[in-house]
């Protein structure tokens, strides 16, 4: 027997059983006291009707083309009737779901309706393939959007307080290695002799400045950006520890040109459509909905 068609075999049998465990529990409620009648006052291209709402031959049909596509054994009658009856069964849960109104009180099924709605309507605001023209004046339009970040090299000294020491003992070994540094002297050898070790040591060669500030914080990273290559800065706080930056090199920014972008640039364009449209979705929902916003401000402290 073929192994990936009993695992197949074997996860439909479990979504049977978890099926009908839920089919007994819901049936307490009332939902499936009465099973489906074969036939009677069911619309053409209708599958089935469950509590009068409709599954549609087509949707029948493509799960059954989804099954068959994922089976090597022919589909016939009863594997045809075990995907209705699977549609069936989901169309109830739902149904039940509804009743006992999951979709308002639990978030993640909230959540779940919101992202789909989301994802539908970005999908149906794809515009079409846009023209060269299109392209380009998008492009220029914001061209600072798709600009490269310069990078930098920088060798960071990094100082602590050391147990036992005065306050302001770190910043003066900072000191001093900014005005030996300055001096000269050879960088090893200062950070040798003077910095802390870091925890996770800092990366050699080109980065960008974003992840300079991840290792720095954003006041020394700004502190890298003034220095031009081979330049000492001043000590520098960041947090709890002084640093002393030295630039080993710095490639300036750019402005790729459209051709090594436009793959970017196409799904940019796509994602402010999405956006736009998104926005406008739910302008549109508010205007015609009953929005009503009591006080939100509550007491003065």
């Amino acid at each position: 027997m073929d192994n990936g068609h009993s695992g197949k075999e074997g996860r439909a049998r479990n979504l049977l059983m978890v099926g009908a465990a839920l089919g007994l529990l819901l049936g307490v409620g009332g939902i499936l006291e009465k099973g489906p009648s074969s036939g009677e006052d069911v619309p053409e291209n209708t599958a089935a009707l469950v509590n009068g709402v409709a599954i549609e031959t087509e949707e029948f049909e493509r799960a059954v083309g989804l099954l068959a596509a994922d089976s090597k054994n022919v589909i016939g009658p009863p594997e045809r009737k075990h995907v209705l009856d699977r549609l069936i069964e989901e169309e109830l849960l739902v149904q039940r779901a509804r009743e006992l109104g999951v979709d308002q009180h639990d978030r993640r099924v909230r959540s779940l309706l919101v992202r789909q709605m989301i994802d539908s309507i970005v999908a149906d605001a794809q515009p079409d393939e846009p023209s060269q023209d299109d392209l380009e004046a998008f492009y220029e339009t914001n061209q600072g959007y798709f600009a490269r970040t310069g990078r930098l090299w920088v060798d960071p000294l990094r100082f602590t307080a050391r147990p036992g020491k005065p306050t302001g003992e770190a910043q003066e070994r900072a000191r001093a290695a900014t005005e030996r540094l300055r001096e000269g002297d050879d960088p090893t050898k200062v950070k040798q002799q003077l910095a802390d070790p870091w925890v996770i040591p800092f990366p050699r060669g080109l980065l960008p400045p974003t992840k300079v500030r991840e290792y720095l914080g954003p006041t020394p990273a700004r502190a890298a950006l003034t220095l031009g290559d081979g330049e000492v800065s001043d000590p520098v706080r960041g947090g709890s520890a002084w640093y002393v930056l030295r630039l080993v090199e710095a490639t300036p920014g750019h402005v790729p040109p459209l051709a090594q972008v436009e793959k970017e640039v196409r799904s940019e364009m796509q994602r402010r459509a999405g956006d736009t449209a998104l926005r406008s979705y739910l302008d549109d929902l508010r205007e015609r909905g009953d929005v009503r916003v009591g006080d939100i401000q509550g007491a003065a402290n």
